[in-house]
C-alpha cells in the first residue's frame, strides 16, 4: 500500500495574534512544522505546539524562516549563505529545546517561505541550509520542494531528504510554485486540493524540461495552516486519499 506523510505548517501565532486553527489541525495530520520565532511563532507559542503534536502522536518539524515578521516570512532576503546557515542552526536549538523539554524529539526540518523557495533555486543558500542541519544533527530529515537545489544539496550530504508537494497551491512549468501574488496561486476549495494530493501521491509533480515531460515523486503533502479553509482541505485530502489507496504515514 502506498503511504505518504501529511504535514502542516503550524505555531504560526505571535503574542496576542492568532494564525490558524492549530488544535483544529493537529489531529488530522501525521507531521507538522512548527515555526520557530522568526517569521511566526513566539516561545509559548513554540511550547504549546509542540506540546500538541506530543499530545497527538504527530512527528514534530522545526519550521524555520527569515527574520520577517512583518512579512511573514514570504518576503526575500539578501542574506549572505553563513547568516542564513547561523540563522538555521540558531532556530533548530530554540525549537528541540522544547521538544526535549516535552520528552520528544525533531523528526525533520523545512525552511519556511521565502528561504525554502530561495533554497530550492540557489545551490548556495541550499548548501548554507544543509550545513546548518548536519551541524546540529545529521539525523533530521531535510524537507524540501521536489526536484529542488536543497533537496539535491541535501542528498549528496548523506542526508534523508523528503521531497514536497503542495495540493492547494499552483506550480510553474519547471515545478517551481506560482507566486502568490498571481491569481489561482493559492487554491481553497477543498474538492480541487483532495484531488490535487491525490496525484501528486499517486503521479508526483509534472514538469517540462527541455521539451520532455516528467513526474518527480512526492514523499509529503503539505497544507497551510494560514490557508482559511485548512481544516476542510486536510479532511477533503485525508478522504480523497484514503478513497484512492492511499495510507497516511509520518517521514
Amino acid at each position: 500500500m502506498r503511504t505518504i506523510d501529511l504535514n502542516c505548517d503550524m505555531g504560526e501565532s505571535f503574542g496576542r495574534y492568532t494564525l490558524g486553527v492549530d488544535a483544529d489541525l493537529m489531529p488530522l495530520v501525521t507531521s507538522a512544522a512548527i515555526a520557530c520565532g522568526m517569521h511566526g511563532g513566539d516561545p509559548l507559542v513554540m511550547e504549546r505546539t509542540v506540546a500538541l503534536a506530543a499530545k497527538h502522536g504527530v512527528a514534530i518539524g522545526a519550521h524555520p524562516g527569515y527574520p520577517d515578521l512583518q512579512g511573514f516570512g514570504r518576503r526575500a532576503m539578501d542574506m549572505t549563505p553563513a547568516e542564513v546557515e547561523a540563522l538555521v542552526l540558531y532556530q533548530l536549538g530554540a525549537l528541540a529545546g522544547f521538544a526535549r523539554a516535552a520528552g520528544v524529539e525533531l523528526a525533520h526540518v523545512k525552511p519556511h517561505g521565502a528561504l525554502y523557495n530561495q533554497a530550492a533555486a540557489s545551490p548556495d543558500l541550499a548548501q548554507a541550509v544543509v550545513r546548518a542541519v548536519r551541524r546540529f544533527s545529521p539525523g533530521l530529515i531535510l524537507v524540501g520542494l521536489a526536484g529542488s537545489a536543497l533537496i539535491q544539496a541535501g542528498r549528496e550530504a548523506g542526508l534523508r531528504v523528503a521531497s514536497e508537494g503542495f495540493p492547494e497551491r499552483g506550480y510553474n512549468p519547471d515545478g517551481s510554485l506560482c507566486s502568490r501574488r498571481l491569481p489561482g496561486a493559492v487554491i481553497e476549495s477543498p474538492a480541487e486540493a483532495a484531488q490535487n494530493a491525490v496525484r501528486l501521491a499517486v503521479e508526483g509533480i509534472s514538469i517540462e524540461e527541455d521539451g520532455a515531460a516528467r513526474c518527480l515523486p512526492v514523499d509529503t503533502l503539505c497544507v497551510h495552516g494560514d490557508n482559511p479553509n485548512a481544516v476542510a482541505i486536510v479532511t477533503a485530502i485525508r478522504r480523497a486519499l484514503a478513497d484512492a489507496g492511499v495510507g497516511l504515514a509520518a517521514l
